[in-house]
């Protein structure tokens, strides 16, 4: 079975794309951020976490989205395609911040209940992992990527353009597969 696994910075449209590729292939959707989080953004205990990030990877099909370094490397083990949105934080930042604005003290479908969108010192730390995510957390992705297996696809979509045309190409994808 085909299990996608969708990376990036956020603000860069992994929600967004997941939906579709879920909806194109008939894959059950996972949201990390619903999955990890809980009400009131609080953390879960790490062994928690690790232990519900094995369960979901486990599945037998699935397409998430989400990055949690923590359990990335059993999600990215157990991915048949890894699709990176390596999109710039000139880009990222200001989508970021629209969803805020358009959010803005309201729950989204892909965060857990109890967890709206607001305004806060956290989220001032959240801008900066954006701005700095080419630093600091780009290096890491390059790195497991080039260590994926040879059955696992590795697919990377560095403009909206390329995103839009991956998505656009579902269908052919689909056609691919029968």
């Amino acid at each position: 079975m085909r299990r996608i696994l969708v990376i990036g910075s956020p603000g860069a449209g992994k929600t967004t794309l997941s939906r579709r590729i879920a909806e194109a292939l008939g894959l059950p959707l996972v949201h990390l951020d619903r999955e990890y989080w809980r009400p009131g953004w609080v953390k879960p205990a790490e062994d928690v976490w690790d232990r519900q990030a094995a369960t979901l990877a486990e599945r037998s099909a699935w397409v998430m989205d989400g990055e949690y370094f923590d359990s990335a490397n059993r999600l990215i083990d157990r991915a048949t395609a890894v699709v990176w949105l390596d999109l710039p934080p000139w880009l990222c930042l200001p989508r970021a911040l629209r969803r805020l604005a358009l959010n803005y003290r309201r729950e989204r479908v892909d965060l857990a209940p109890g967890c709206p969108e607001y305004f806060n010192w956290d989220y001032v730390t959240f801008i900066r992992d954006i701005w700095t995510y080419p630093s600091r957390t780009r290096p890491g992705i390059l790195a497991r990527l080039d260590g994926l297996r040879p059955d696992q696809e590795r697919i990377v979509l560095r403009t909206p353009r390329a995103v839009q045309a991956f998505a656009d190409g579902l269908p052919s994808i689909l056609a691919e597969a029968a």
